[in-house]
């Protein structure tokens, strides 16, 4: 992993997963079981993975000279449930 593509598709695969152990197991736990320490530990690692996931994708932009709607592909995608993957996946089948 040591292009800006790489970095971005590493950093979207642990920020996707990170994304829904927050969304389908954190957040029951303190919902439904009133066990809130998951959220804190899971939202936090989800929050820096988050930052550089956009950091990755701006850097991504700037190397591989991507066009912004691209960027903005990446960033939309990072709000959604399995869009890291989804963006990878046409990043992929694009190359």
């Amino acid at each position: 992993m040591n292009s800006a593509l790489g970095r971005l598709r590493l950093v979207g695969y642990l920020e996707g997963t990170s994304f829904l152990l927050l969304l389908g197991v954190a957040m029951p736990l303190k919902y439904v079981w009133n066990v809130p320490e998951p959220v804190t530990v899971l939202g936090w690692l989800h929050g820096l993975l988050f930052v550089l996931y956009l950091l990755a994708a701006v850097h991504a932009t700037i190397v591989q000279r991507w066009p912004l709607l691209r960027l903005l592909a990446a960033v939309i995608a990072s709000l959604l449930p399995f869009g890291p993957f989804v963006f990878d996946a046409r990043l992929r089948r694009a190359s």
